[in-house]
């Protein structure tokens, strides 16, 4: 229906589109095609996922714990908790780009099936991703796989979520 109205908006009788359809006008226009949903989420994802450790660096640098912890952390997704350091890091990354391109794309689905503002939808988006990902995974039962995210302070990984969520939302209202 969205779809529909907005092509019959840009044809040549606008004025008995206002008439008869008042909220045709104010409709976002469908993106024909996923090259543009997809590649918007990378760029959110990407943005998103470089800025949003600030909140755990911040808070680790403040408490004198390690900074790296977090990434470290990451890694034990992919490698055991008794990995070298090394490798874990180098693992973190792997994983945390492939999540943050992952989570990007989700959130600007989400933002182009709703008519709520980039940023909100991005917030609500990094809370649920915190429920996810700590709640329900690193927390819950399946969390004994992974010590080292158990380990990390849960306050500092969920404002790295919500920070993931709002920098990921802001991105996409830009595009």
């Amino acid at each position: 229906m969205q779809w529909i109205a907005f092509d019959y908006v840009r044809g040549a009788n606008t004025d008995k589109v206002r008439v008869h359809y008042p909220a045709a006008v104010l409709i976002k226009p469908q993106v024909r095609g996923h090259k543009l949903r997809f590649s918007g989420g990378l760029a959110a994802g990407a943005v998103a996922g470089v800025v949003s450790g600030l909140p755990s660096t911040l808070h680790a640098l403040a408490t004198g714990r390690d900074p790296l912890a977090a990434a470290r952390a990451a890694g034990n997704l992919l490698l055991p908790a008794d990995a070298g350091s090394r490798a874990l890091l180098f693992a973190g990354g792997i994983t945390h780009v492939a999540l943050s391109l992952g989570w990007g794309t989700v959130l600007a689905m989400a933002v182009r099936r709703t008519s709520l503002a980039p940023v909100a939808v991005g917030v609500a988006g990094g809370a649920a991703i915190a429920a996810v990902d700590l709640g329900l995974l690193a927390h819950g039962p399946m969390g004994r796989r992974w010590p080292l995210i158990r380990a990390l302070p849960v306050g500092p990984q969920v404002a790295d979520h919500l920070a993931f969520g709002t920098i990921a939302g802001a991105v996409l209202s830009r595009g």
